[in-house]
Protein backbone atom coordinates (compact mmCIF):
# COMPACT_ATOMS: atom_id res chain seq x y z
CA UNK A 1 0.00 0.00 0.00
CA UNK A 2 1.36 3.59 -1.21
CA UNK A 3 1.14 6.40 1.43
CA UNK A 4 1.77 9.86 0.77
CA UNK A 5 1.40 13.06 2.70
CA UNK A 6 -0.30 16.35 1.11
CA UNK A 7 1.02 19.44 1.71
CA UNK A 8 -0.37 22.69 0.41
CA UNK A 9 0.05 27.04 1.09
CA UNK A 10 -3.26 26.68 -0.39
CA UNK A 11 -4.49 26.09 2.80
CA UNK A 12 -4.03 26.71 6.59
CA UNK A 13 -0.70 24.73 7.51
CA UNK A 14 -1.55 22.52 10.28
CA UNK A 15 -1.92 23.50 13.66
CA UNK A 16 -0.61 20.80 15.05
CA UNK A 17 1.40 17.45 14.56
CA UNK A 18 -0.64 16.31 11.66
CA UNK A 19 -0.58 16.43 8.20
CA UNK A 20 -3.17 18.62 5.90
CA UNK A 21 -4.18 15.03 4.28
CA UNK A 22 -2.86 11.43 3.36
CA UNK A 23 -3.47 9.56 0.55
CA UNK A 24 -3.48 5.78 0.49
CA UNK A 25 -5.13 2.96 -2.12
CA UNK A 26 -6.71 5.80 -4.20
CA UNK A 27 -8.22 7.74 -1.20
CA UNK A 28 -7.72 10.92 0.25
CA UNK A 29 -8.37 11.30 3.97
CA UNK A 30 -8.10 15.01 5.36
CA UNK A 31 -7.59 16.68 8.67
CA UNK A 32 -10.39 18.34 9.71
CA UNK A 33 -10.00 22.39 8.13
CA UNK A 34 -10.68 25.07 10.28
CA UNK A 35 -12.32 28.73 8.38
CA UNK A 36 -8.88 30.23 8.90
CA UNK A 37 -7.55 32.23 5.91
CA UNK A 38 -4.33 30.50 4.57
CA UNK A 39 -2.72 33.75 3.74
CA UNK A 40 -3.36 36.08 7.45
CA UNK A 41 -4.14 33.13 9.32
CA UNK A 42 -7.37 35.11 10.99
CA UNK A 43 -10.09 32.79 11.81
CA UNK A 44 -14.26 33.39 10.85
CA UNK A 45 -16.07 32.86 13.83
CA UNK A 46 -18.95 35.91 13.51
CA UNK A 47 -20.59 34.45 10.68
CA UNK A 48 -21.47 31.31 9.95
CA UNK A 49 -22.03 31.24 6.35
CA UNK A 50 -18.74 32.88 5.88
CA UNK A 51 -16.95 30.49 8.20
CA UNK A 52 -19.00 27.58 6.42
CA UNK A 53 -17.69 28.79 3.08
CA UNK A 54 -14.16 29.39 3.88
CA UNK A 55 -13.95 25.83 5.79
CA UNK A 56 -15.34 24.08 2.41
CA UNK A 57 -12.37 26.13 0.21
CA UNK A 58 -9.65 25.14 2.37
CA UNK A 59 -10.75 21.48 2.00
CA UNK A 60 -11.04 21.54 -1.58
CA UNK A 61 -7.49 23.93 -1.66
CA UNK A 62 -6.50 20.62 0.38
CA UNK A 63 -8.06 17.82 -1.51
CA UNK A 64 -6.88 19.58 -5.39
CA UNK A 65 -3.45 19.54 -3.93
CA UNK A 66 -3.82 15.63 -3.32
CA UNK A 67 -4.98 14.76 -6.73
CA UNK A 68 -8.95 15.11 -5.78
CA UNK A 69 -11.65 17.92 -5.18
CA UNK A 70 -14.54 18.44 -3.27
CA UNK A 71 -16.77 16.80 -6.69
CA UNK A 72 -15.14 13.81 -6.00
CA UNK A 73 -15.58 13.52 -2.07
CA UNK A 74 -17.41 10.49 -1.06
CA UNK A 75 -17.91 11.50 3.01
CA UNK A 76 -17.93 14.41 4.57
CA UNK A 77 -17.97 14.78 8.41
CA UNK A 78 -19.07 18.30 9.51
CA UNK A 79 -18.31 19.33 13.38
CA UNK A 80 -20.28 22.06 14.95
CA UNK A 81 -19.90 23.68 17.88
CA UNK A 82 -23.88 24.76 17.70
CA UNK A 83 -25.77 22.31 16.14
CA UNK A 84 -28.92 24.44 16.38
CA UNK A 85 -27.40 26.59 13.54
CA UNK A 86 -27.53 23.69 11.64
CA UNK A 87 -29.33 25.54 8.59
CA UNK A 88 -26.80 28.38 7.88
CA UNK A 89 -23.90 25.97 7.29
CA UNK A 90 -26.19 23.26 5.07
CA UNK A 91 -27.61 26.42 2.88
CA UNK A 92 -24.30 26.88 2.07
CA UNK A 93 -22.92 23.35 2.06
CA UNK A 94 -25.31 22.99 -0.68
CA UNK A 95 -23.47 25.56 -3.33
CA UNK A 96 -20.85 23.32 -2.61
CA UNK A 97 -22.33 19.67 -3.96
CA UNK A 98 -25.23 20.75 -6.05
CA UNK A 99 -27.42 17.73 -6.73
CA UNK A 100 -25.40 15.03 -6.65
CA UNK A 101 -23.51 15.02 -2.71
CA UNK A 102 -21.28 12.89 -0.92
CA UNK A 103 -22.62 11.36 2.15
CA UNK A 104 -21.85 13.29 5.32
CA UNK A 105 -22.24 13.19 9.11
CA UNK A 106 -23.03 16.52 10.83
CA UNK A 107 -22.22 16.38 15.03
CA UNK A 108 -22.12 18.84 17.61
CA UNK A 109 -19.19 19.35 19.72
CA UNK A 110 -18.22 21.26 22.40
CA UNK A 111 -15.57 22.70 21.30
CA UNK A 112 -12.92 22.86 18.85
CA UNK A 113 -9.10 24.56 18.14
CA UNK A 114 -8.78 28.15 18.04
CA UNK A 115 -12.40 28.55 19.25
CA UNK A 116 -13.59 27.56 15.78
CA UNK A 117 -17.42 27.45 15.13
CA UNK A 118 -17.28 24.53 12.60
CA UNK A 119 -14.63 22.11 11.13
CA UNK A 120 -14.84 19.82 8.14
CA UNK A 121 -12.85 16.48 7.02
CA UNK A 122 -13.61 13.99 4.02
CA UNK A 123 -12.32 11.31 2.51
CA UNK A 124 -12.54 11.98 -1.55
CA UNK A 125 -11.11 9.79 -4.57
CA UNK A 126 -8.44 10.34 -6.72
CA UNK A 127 -8.59 12.14 -9.72
CA UNK A 128 -6.48 9.43 -11.41
CA UNK A 129 -6.27 6.66 -8.49
CA UNK A 130 -1.67 5.94 -8.20
CA UNK A 131 -0.19 3.05 -10.18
Amino acid sequence: MKRRIVRTDAAPAAVGPYSQAVVADGLVFTAGQLPLDPAGGGLITDDLAAATRRTLENLDAVLRAAGSSLQLAVKLTVYMTDISRFGEMNEVYAEFFGGDPPARSAVEVSALPKGAPLEIEAVALLEAPEA
